[in-house]
């Protein structure tokens, strides 16, 4: 009998632990990531895509419901939303202003409908500077956006031209939040010519290290502190080239664009994980930023959430607390309202 009783109690004491381990994980803390780097494609957009002939077939699968799944599945607590490339500019100025206006109203109804699930940044109609300020005002002022968004280069002129000045300055002047996206580069297109590497592969990650190199040497880094910069896609090859920023930036007869250096200037800024997720490209812009700046992006639809998450904890270079500064914490420095 006292056997029986003996296995009885180590029977229920093998019981209770596997229900305690279980609850623990049933009860495990979800992440609650927040997304600077994800894009909604509205109904209206796709039509105006299909008319200029730049329809990628990934945008024309998009829908709320499939983007709220991805959000689950990846733990994602907020996204914040941007229209992609090719952006609302095919010409006209008149035509972008509209389709900004549409894209911003649908953004921000999404919002509405769902506001601890999204946020959105203001989509202007650069080159359009008159334009792009009106819409700047409207939608930080009456939709309550989380900031601006905006393309590293229109046509032949980068972020830090000349040509958008009056942007910066009202930028600078909200402190704003301003989030960049390469687009496909008039530069450059079609060099390959091959269906293997299309411009997202080589273009993208190039144009975005252009525009972070137009805006230190045009002046606008100094001249603009106050803008509060994402540069997506891990600021494409930045940490490739670091050598050769690192010389220019050291040439006395650049000092005035680089005042503490070129670390100290890149690393007031901060930097999206979309494309950006595996163990080589997390060493080096740890390196270069440390993980205080680097930030958690999606480039959903095109990018999975949960594949994005588990690629950045499996490369093992970042430390719980590390983590969770990706996740959310520096997004919440950016953007104090979405604080936890």
């Amino acid at each position: 009998m006292e056997v029986d009783r003996r296995g009885f109690m180590l029977g229920a004491l093998a019981a209770g632990t596997m229900f305690a381990q279980r609850s623990a994980v049933a009860q495990a803390p979800v992440a609650r990531r927040i997304d600077v780097h994800h894009h909604f494609v509205p109904p209206f957009y796709l039509q105006e895509l299909g008319q200029n002939l730049k329809l990628n077939p990934t945008l024309s699968t998009w829908s709320l419901q499939k983007d709220m799944e991805q959000l689950e599945m990846g733990e994602v607590e907020r996204a914040i939303m941007s229209i992609t490339t090719p952006g609302l500019w095919f010409g006209l100025h008149t035509a972008a202003r509209d389709l900004a206006r549409r894209c911003n109203d649908y953004a921000a109804k999404i919002v509405s409908d769902h506001p601890k699930r999204y946020g959105m940044y203001v989509n202007v109609s650069l080159p359009d500077v008159d334009g792009t300020l009106k819409e700047i005002e409207y939608g930080m002022d009456t939709l309550k956006a989380a900031g601006v968004a905006v393309f590293t280069s229109y046509g032949d002129k980068w972020l830090g031209d000349p040509a958008f000045e009056p942007v910066y300055a009202e930028l600078n002047r909200r402190k704003a939040v301003m989030y960049t996206h390469p687009p496909d580069p008039s530069c450059c297109m079609n060099l390959l010519k091959t269906d293997a590497f299309n411009e997202a592969a080589i273009e993208y990650g190039t144009d975005m290290t252009r525009a972070i190199a137009k805006w230190f040497v045009s002046g606008a880094a100094t001249k603009y502190p106050d803008i509060r910069i994402i540069w997506s896609h891990g600021g494409g090859t930045l940490t490739s080239l670091y050598s050769r920023f690192q010389g220019i930036a050291g040439n006395p007869r650049n000092k005035e664009f680089f005042p503490a250096g070129f670390e100290a200037g890149v690393r007031k800024f901060y930097y999206d994980t979309a494309s950006q997720f595996h163990r080589v490209n997390l060493i080096a812009l740890k390196e270069l930023v440390s993980a205080s700046q680097i930030v958690y992006g999606t480039v959903v639809p095109f990018g999975n959430p949960k594949r994005i998450a588990g690629g950045i904890a499996d490369t093992k270079l970042f430390t719980p607390a590390e983590l969770a500064m990706i996740d959310r914490g520096n997004a919440e420095r950016l953007f104090p309202q979405y604080q936890a």
